[in-house]
């Protein structure tokens, strides 16, 4: 694939999540023909039924693949690695990952892309912004206690609209191809941080309240998750919280020549929005 050839079709998995809507958005605005896969939508793609995925894949050449829920999880690597197989198959020449950045669990899915024989790159991201604002921990913040087994740890939060435009780079142009792209926000800021930051474009008081990960995972229990789900994000919790991702890199200046979109903005944006209205 040459660099920016807009008559290629780019598939993108979870079409509908906080990544991949941003993606086929980015994908778009540039000029490229997308197909906007997920489980609802008009071309249907689920992660659990492997008979969705010759259609969507059929005919594309390249595509994002972008994995629900933990990329760590089990069962994910195996899923991750079939789908590659079978993209090659039908022809997609190029894949890109969305990968968890400092997550030693995602190696195993990282490397069944790797050893696909695709085209491949790896974009390992960090905390999006946009779990504040939307998904399962929104409600919490719109509730005004944020309660996290994040302690005080520093988290350079990114914008999932900049992991978008850093995709649509990689699938589109071949001086990518073989890389892995770790991207991060420009400054760090503890998860007390964040919300006071949101509390300031909210104009009202937001608290975190940190636990242990221990009590989340009893929390998450309670709240209906499955034991090994739980067990799975409390070891992804302890992993990513541990401080070892407490810097920032030039990720996404060098993809794309800016800076990354700062907290403060994403926060005063979103509150003018009114998502954290009550």
């Amino acid at each position: 694939m040459t660099e920016n050839t807009r008559n290629e079709t780019l598939l993108v998995t979870g079409a509908s999540g906080k990544t991949g809507r941003r993606v086929v958005e980015a994908a778009q605005t540039a000029g490229f023909d997308v197909r906007a896969a997920s489980r609802s939508g008009a071309v249907r793609f689920d992660w659990a039924d492997s008979a969705t995925w010759d259609e969507a894949l059929r005919g594309a050449d390249a595509a994002y693949v972008a994995y629900p829920g933990d990329i760590g999880a089990p069962g994910a690597a195996e899923s991750i690695g079939a789908l590659a197989r079978r993209a090659l198959e039908l022809g997609v020449r190029r894949l890109v990952l969305l990968s968890a950045r400092g997550e030693a669990q995602a190696e195993p899915a990282e490397r069944a892309v790797r050893e696909s024989g695709a085209e491949w790159t790896v974009v390992r991201a960090d905390w999006f912004m946009q779990n504040f604002s939307e998904g399962l921990l929104l409600e919490g913040v719109r509730g005004g206690e944020f309660v996290f087994p994040a302690g005080e740890v520093p988290v350079p939060f990114i914008d999932a609209r900049d992991i978008a435009d850093v995709v649509v780079k990689a699938l589109t142009d071949s001086s990518y191809v073989g890389r892995t792209l770790e991207i991060t926000g420009a400054r760090l800021l503890s998860f007390r941080d964040a919300m006071a930051e949101i509390s300031a474009a909210a104009g009202r008081e937001i608290r975190y309240v940190p636990v242990s990960v221990k009590e989340y995972g009893v929390m998450l229990t309670d709240f209906g998750l499955p034991a090994e789900e739980v067990a799975s994000l409390q070891e992804v919790f302890e992993a990513l919280l541990d401080g070892s991702n407490a810097q920032t890199t030039a990720g996404v200046e060098q993809v794309l020549g800016r800076a990354p979109r700062d907290f403060t903005d994403f926060a005063r944006e979103h509150a003018a929005q009114g998502v954290w209205k009550v």
